[in-house]
């Protein structure tokens, strides 16, 4: 096990969530089985304040989890300098069986959290808290993707092996057999951008004909096209090398950290496209506003990605 400042305030942190999110947890039981509005009892006095505190527990979580999401990218890049072979956090993440897992829960779980607040947002503007035994039922399920994440986070930094010879991101993100997103070089450049575009147009038809269910079904495919597309091919104007196609190199300084705002943009406009119109359709309203977040969130990841083949095909007159 390998331990640095990084890696002991990631831990600790952890710790601190599991300890406040279990709270949350027993107390999201008690609210599910418990909860009657019409009530006037002290057992209602007492889940009313204790909504309260769920709400707050819940909300410094995820408000802590964005950052120290990329505090994670940034630790694993950091332990890329002592990791023999690792060039950027690819190399790290993937020197450990799960790793690729693990990132995938975090990801998951900023939009489960993400999702959870949006529908408490929704709950507390009534007195009456309409929706408090949904998002305690919620986060009761989510509380346990929540776990495995913090489990698999354990896990990921005590099995590190520092004498360990992994692959590099030039090596990971390639057509080589060796590597384990080889599949993805299977797919022909010009299919793929043409699925994340058609996907973008698809979600400005169904923002423009107002359809909850064309609008969602877009941006699961945009979220999906916008990655790989961002791999295969984007990523390669970026680096101005055919080549290289890490999507954590574009996070490091040497792009200026256009990653942080790509993946920042991309998160923000799926987010209220998926977890918006879900919300909206529960609770019959905010559909409109989640709808334009999305839109502006997404047009602005679609032109940057956009305008750095562009600017390549302006400066050199030929396509990578």
């Amino acid at each position: 096990m390998t331990l640095t400042p990084e890696i002991i305030a990631i831990l600790m942190l952890d710790g601190l969530f599991l300890f406040f999110s279990s709270i949350a947890f027993v107390l999201s039981l008690k609210l599910y089985w418990y909860w009657d509005s019409d009530a006037t009892s002290l057992l209602q006095y007492r889940l009313e304040k204790e909504s309260y505190l769920v709400g707050l527990i819940i909300k410094y979580i995820f408000m802590l989890k964005v950052p120290l999401f990329l505090f994670f990218i940034y630790t694993c890049d950091t332990l890329s300098g002592i990791i023999t072979g690792a060039m950027c956090a690819a190399g790290v993440v993937n020197s450990v069986d799960f790793g690729l897992f693990l990132l995938l829960f975090k990801l998951l779980n900023l939009y489960l959290f993400g999702f959870w607040l949006l529908l408490h947002v929704r709950d507390v503007e009534s007195e009456l808290q309409p929706y408090i035994r949904q998002k305690s039922l919620f986060f009761g399920i989510a509380f346990f993707f929540f776990v495995a994440e913090i489990v698999l986070e354990i896990l990921f930094f005590t099995s590190l092996n520092i004498s360990k010879i992994v692959s590099c991101c030039g090596t990971l993100f390639s057509a080589s057999t060796q590597s384990s997103l080889s599949f993805l070089f299977l797919m022909e450049n010009w299919m793929i951008v043409s699925f994340f575009y058609a996907s973008f147009v698809l979600m400005l038809v169904g923002f423009m004909v107002k359809n909850s269910a064309v609008y969602l079904f877009s941006n699961l495919l945009f979220l999906f096209f916008a990655i790989v597309s961002l791999i295969l091919f984007f990523s390669t104007y970026v680096y101005e090398l055919p080549t290289h196609h890490c999507p954590f190199c574009l996070l490091q300084s040497d792009y200026y950290g256009v990653g942080y705002f790509l993946y920042a943009t991309l998160f923000l406009g799926t987010f209220y496209g998926i977890c918006g119109v879900v919300i909206s359709t529960l609770t019959q309203g905010f559909i409109l506003r989640a709808m334009r977040l999305s839109i502006f969130f997404n047009s602005v990841y679609v032109l940057i990605v956009s305008a750095y083949v562009v600017v390549y095909f302006l400066k050199n007159g030929v396509w990578l």
